[in-house]
C-alpha cells in the first residue's frame, strides 16, 4: 500500500488550501483527520472550536505562537461523519494574500497537520465510504467542467445515479454466477437451478447495455473536453472567415491568396450551454508545396476524429467532387453538415436543399441556423434523462473489457444450448466452471469502475489527477 492510502487508513489530520492558487478576495484551507478540529484551536482565537456543534460557522481570529494574528476569518467545522470526508473537519475562510495562506499552511503543519497530497481529501472520502470511486472521479469532472452539458454529467455522476445503475448489472452477474457455482457444487446430483437459456437471455441483455454504454463514450468525451468540429473544404471556401463570425473575433488570418491557411486553427465556444472546439483546416486541393501538403494531411486527421464535419462549399466553385474524399474520412458515428457559403454574392436566391444550410460567412446570413444545426446535432447523441452515458476513458476501458467477457460466456452458452437455435450450437456443454470464471472477469472490470474492486494502483492514478486540496 502506497503512503497516501497508508494515512488515509491512520485518519493522520492534512491540511491544504482548496481554493486556486493566486490572489484572490477569499482563500480556503481545509483541515480533515483525526484531530483537526483541536489542531485549528491552538492557532485559532474566537469560539471554542472543538465545543461548536458540527455544520456551524464561526468568526475569529489566527494566530501564532507568539499571540500575533495572522488575519481574521471565517471557520466552519464539519464533525465525522457527517463531512465530505468523513472526518472531523475544519474550512477556514481568509483573506486571498498569498503570504496568508503560506503562513497559514505553515501553521497548521507547525500545529501536527501534514500537507495533503494531490485528491487525498476526496481519495479519503472514498475510503470512508462517503463516495465510490465513479462519483470521486465525478468531483474531478465538475471542477474542470466548462459548459452546462458538461456539468450537467458530473452532477449526475457525482450523485450516484450513474454508480447505481453499474451496481445493478453488477448485481445481476454475480446472481448468474452464483446459480452456476451452485450447480457445480450439486453436479453429482444432477441438478439445475437455472436454464442455460434462460442464463443466455439475460446475458445478451446485459450484452446490449454494455454496448450502448460504449457506444456512448465518443458522445460523452466530446461533451467533456468539447465537441470537435472541422471546418473543411478548398481553398478560399471561407473557413477561416467562419471561424471568425462564428468566435466574433478576428482570430484566424484571412485573405484571397489560396493556401494562406496551413496548419489548424483551434478555438473554444459555448453554443447554448454546449462547448465546441472549432478547427480550421487548411483547404482540400492537389498542390506540389510540401508544407501545404503537410496541412492538407493533418485536415483529413481532424475529419477523421471530429464529431461533426462542416463541409463548407464555394458555390462559384465545382467542388462535389471532394465530397467522397472527406466522407470516406468521417467515422460512421459522426455528422456531416453540408454547408454553402456566400449567399451575399448569389445571383439568385439560393435554393435550400435538405440537410443544406445557406450562409455567407462575410455578414453573417444563415449563422443563426446554422449554430441551432450544431446544437441539434450534438442533443439528439445524447441519452435520455434516465440513460447512462460514459465520459471517462478508464470507465470505457473496464466496460469494453466486462463486454468482451460476457460475449465469452454468451458463446460459450450457445455451444450447448440447442434450444436457443444458436448459431454458435456445437452440442457439446461447456463446464459451468469455464462460464463462470468469464462471468466472474465481468463482475471484476465492473467493479473496477466503482471502486467495488479496486488496487492501490488504479486509487494512485485516479486521485493523482486531482488538485492539491479536492
Amino acid at each position: 500500500m502506497d503512503n497516501i492510502s497508508a494515512t488515509c487508513i491512520e485518519n493522520n489530520p492534512i491540511c491544504a488550501i482548496s481554493t486556486p492558487p493566486g490572489v484572490g478576495g477569499i482563500a480556503v484551507a481545509r483541515i480533515s483527520g483525526k484531530g483537526a478540529i483541536e489542531i485549528v484551536d491552538k492557532i485559532w482565537k474566537g469560539t471554542s472550536l472543538v465545543n461548536a456543534r458540527t455544520h456551524t460557522a464561526h468568526y475569529g481570529e489566527i494566530t501564532d505562537s507568539n499571540g500575533e494574528t495572522l488575519d481574521a476569518g471565517v471557520a466552519t467545522v464539519f464533525k465525522a461523519p457527517r463531512s465530505f470526508t468523513g472526518e472531523d473537519t475544519v474550512e477556514i475562510s481568509i483573506h486571498g494574500s498569498r503570504y496568508i495562506q503560506s503562513r497559514l499552511i505553515n501553521l497548521l503543519v507547525e500545529s501536527g497537520c501534514r500537507a495533503a497530497g494531490a485528491g487525498e481529501f476526496t481519495r479519503r472520502a472514498f475510503v470512508n465510504g462517503r463516495l465510490d470511486l465513479a462519483s470521486a472521479e465525478a468531483v474531478a469532472d465538475m471542477i474542470a467542467s466548462e459548459s452546462k452539458a458538461a456539468h450537467a454529467i458530473a452532477v449526475r455522476q457525482m450523485k450516484g445515479d450513474y454508480s447505481q445503475r453499474l451496481d445493478t448489472l453488477r448485481n445481476r452477474l454475480t446472481e448468474l454466477a452464483a446459480l452456476l457455482e451452485l450447480e457445480l457444487d450439486f453436479s453429482e446430483e444432477d441438478v439445475e437451478f437455472a436454464s442455460r437459456t434462460a442464463l443466455r437471455d439475460t446475458a445478451i441483455e446485459i450484452q446490449a447495455t454494455l454496448r450502448s454504454l460504449a457506444s456512448s463514450f465518443k458522445t460523452g468525451a466530446a461533451i467533456k473536453n468539447g465537441v470537435p468540429v472541422a471546418i473543411v473544404g478548398a481553398p478560399n471556401a471561407g473557413k477561416s472567415t467562419l471561424l471568425n463570425t462564428l468566435l466574433a473575433e478576428e482570430r484566424a488570418l484571412v485573405s484571397p491568396i489560396k493556401g494562406t491557411t496551413r496548419d489548424t486553427i483551434e478555438e473554444t465556444i459555448d453554443i447554448d450551454g454546449i462547448q465546441f472546439r472549432l478547427i480550421d483546416t487548411a483547404g482540400l486541393r492537389t498542390t506540389s508545396d510540401t508544407i501545404e501538403q503537410l496541412g492538407i494531411n493533418r485536415t483529413l486527421d481532424k475529419i477523421s476524429n471530429a464529431s461533426i464535419v462542416i463541409w463548407l462549399i464555394d458555390p462559384t466553385q465545382n467542388e462535389e467532387t471532394q465530397l467522397s474524399e472527406i466522407t470516406a474520412k468521417i467515422d460512421p458515428s459522426s455528422t456531416l453538415l453540408k454547408v454553402i457559403n456566400k449567399s451575399d454574392i448569389l445571383q439568385t436566391p439560393p435554393h435550400t436543399e435538405k440537410d443544406t444550410i445557406h450562409i455567407s460567412a462575410k455578414n453573417g446570413d444563415g449563422i443563426e441556423t446554422l449554430r441551432h444545426t450544431l446544437v441539434d446535432a450534438v442533443i439528439k447523441g445524447l441519452p435520455g434523462e434516465t440513460d447512462m452515458i460514459v465520459t471517462n476513458a478508464r470507465h470505457y476501458e473496464s466496460i469494453i473489457a466486462a463486454e468482451k467477457a460476457i460475449s465469452a460466456v454468451i458463446e460459450n452458452l450457445n455451444a450447448g444450448t440447442p434450444e436457443a437455435n444458436a448459431s454458435g450450437y456445437s452440442g457439446i456443454m461447456i463446464s459451468g466452471d469455464i462460464i463462470a470464471q468469464d462471468l466472474r472477469e465481468a463482475i471484476h472490470h465492473l467493479g473496477a469502475i466503482t471502486g467495488a474492486i479496486t488496487t492501490t494502483d488504479i486509487l494512485s492514478t485516479v486521485f493523482s489527477r486531482f488538485c492539491i486540496g479536492k
